[in-house]
């Protein structure tokens, strides 16, 4: 009964390890990231609330206002007028991405734009590889454009 016992506890863990997710490059992760980004963006562009709702960690903070909205329904109620009318009042996209080597957190930041393309602002958003793999924000802000050197790309 032990040779059996020992027999299937091995085959088990021969299972698992050929089911187990390979480790994620720096490159591969901060283009998930960067991806994952560019959709939140698109959600915007799309006039998708719902889909903009689903980037948000249930416990994201967004510093995008005198006092920080605390929590996905928070955040999502106080964007909602964003997603008003045929075209997007503003549009960003990420410039630059880093991913810490544990690969669960990761930050990216970029331009925020007009409807027009002028520059109007520079956002930052932190994401966390939630359970799944699924990279949501979970603290985000912006500030205004200014004069300042541009970082060089990544």
């Amino acid at each position: 009964m032990k040779t059996l016992c020992s027999y299937v506890a091995a085959l088990l863990l021969a299972g698992l390890a050929g089911t187990a997710p390979t480790a994620e490059s720096k490159d591969e992760l901060q283009n998930q990231v960067r991806e994952t980004e560019r959709a939140f963006a698109r959600s915007m562009a799309q006039r998708d609330h719902a889909a903009f709702t689903s980037f948000l960690s249930e416990e994201a903070v967004f510093l995008s206002s005198k006092t920080p909205l605390r929590g996905r329904k928070a955040v999502a109620e106080a964007w909602k007028p964003y997603f008003d009318g045929a075209r997007a009042p503003f549009s960003w996209e990420p410039e630059r991405v880093e991913v810490l080597d544990s690969g669960t957190l990761a930050i990216s930041t970029g331009p925020v734009r007009d409807p027009d393309g002028k520059r109007i602002g520079t956002f930052t958003s932190t994401w966390r590889r939630e359970t799944g793999g699924q990279w949501r924000i979970v603290l985000d802000s912006g500030c205004p454009a200014c004069e300042c050197p541009q970082p060089a790309h990544n």
